[in-house]
């Protein structure tokens, strides 16, 4: 509830404060030095919450759906793509930060490499795994292995740094035991990561959206959400508003991922806790 509270209240502050200087700041913009350091406030570049949110019930087009469904169909085409990207980014983390904690050389080999993948721009891999891809995947596929390319890292970084959270002594006591490396994972390392894991999650669910949304707007990939806004930017002189109702779909897309992982989190967390109440 508090969550649910503190983001509310997120949204309501970011609301107050685009009115407010749409109210007073200046239409053409604030230029410092020749530069502009602060947007235009003018109708056409920031029109009011509420033309927007009026615009969501108005038809796309003559005689079409209203916006908000067409919105709508778009936000869960994107968010099965975005799922199927979550899913397989999570688990490529989980299998890299294992196998690094497991093996040291392989941490020394292979972090760098983990590291310097997030440094490609987007914008030119997602072109190259289209290629890459040909006929072999459908233009879905391809997206959702942009957006786990994205996802991936967040996790294998916090997994790794989770899995190597236990002290020494703890890690003494599982070989005193003679547990293996599996047991000690399984009772130790496992529970002890579960912190750093869910932060990481829900970075890894953030960067799937932006790896989904760009996917689709640099592979052309139609039916998203991507696409959606590329497709109402080109009536943004005419019809600004329709623009930001598919910026505010993809929005709305990032708040529900994350908050699917917050919903996982509440019962795994739990069950943490009880189970270190009953090791005590």
């Amino acid at each position: 509830m508090r969550r649910a509270l503190a983001i509310l209240a997120g949204i309501v502050t970011l609301a107050l404060l685009w009115e407010g200087y749409k109210a007073v700041g200046d239409p053409e913009g604030t230029v410092l030095f020749g530069v502009r350091v602060l947007p235009r406030a003018d109708d056409l570049s920031m029109p009011h919450l509420w033309t927007v949110l009026q615009r969501l019930g108005r038809p796309e087009l003559a005689g079409g759906d209203p916006v908000w469904q067409v919105v709508l169909r778009a936000c869960l085409f994107t968010l099965g793509i975005t799922a199927a990207g979550f899913l397989a980014g999570t688990l490529v983390g989980l299998l890299l930060a294992m196998a690094m904690q497991r093996f040291r050389i392989v941490e020394r080999g292979l972090l760098p490499y983990v590291i310097l993948s997030q440094t490609v721009p987007l914008v030119a891999l997602a072109p190259l795994v289209a290629g890459w891809g040909g006929t072999l995947m459908p233009a879905w596929a391809t997206v959702a292995v942009i957006a786990a390319y994205l996802a991936f890292f967040p996790v294998a970084v916090g997994m790794l740094r989770g899995l190597q959270s236990p002290s020494a002594s703890g890690a003494e006591l599982m070989r005193s035991y003679a547990a293996g490396w599996w047991r000690t994972l399984v009772k130790l390392r496992f529970p002890a990561a579960l912190p750093y894991l869910f932060p990481a999650l829900r970075l890894a669910g953030a960067a799937a959206v932006v790896g989904a949304v760009v996917g689709e707007i640099s592979t052309g990939t139609r039916g998203g959400i991507g696409r959606l806004i590329i497709e109402y930017s080109r009536e943004a002189t005419s019809d600004p508003a329709k623009v930001y109702t598919a910026m505010l779909g993809a929005a709305l897309l990032g708040l529900v991922v994350a908050g699917a992982v917050s919903l996982l989190e509440v019962p795994l967390m739990r069950h943490r806790r009880h189970v270190e109440v009953v090791t005590l």
